[in-house]
């Protein structure tokens, strides 16, 4: 689990069978800092997390697989949950 910041959103016109119904999140990991952590990561998203929002994302592929009901899923980083201010 990792905390990243918000910093967009992301439009297919086209996604895998396992992706409909999910928001695309542009998201930035963040390390314990505050600073960037890497590159931004496509996370989806079904708590409706915004710009600007702080949010706890996972890449483990085992909860992917389990919130997506798939086990042949691209998705690689979900959002798991909202940061409190």
């Amino acid at each position: 689990m990792q905390l990243g910041t918000v910093i967009g959103h992301a439009t297919a016109t086209v996604k895998h069978p396992t992706l409909i119904g999910w928001r695309l999140l542009v998201v930035q990991p963040m390390d314990n800092q505050g600073a960037p952590d890497g590159e931004p990561q496509i996370a989806l998203d079904n708590l409706g997390g915004g710009k600007g929002d702080r949010v706890l994302v996972t890449a483990d592929g085992a909860a992917v697989r389990e919130m997506v009901g798939s086990n042949v899923t691209p998705a690689r980083w979900i959002v798991i949950g909202l940061a409190d201010d």
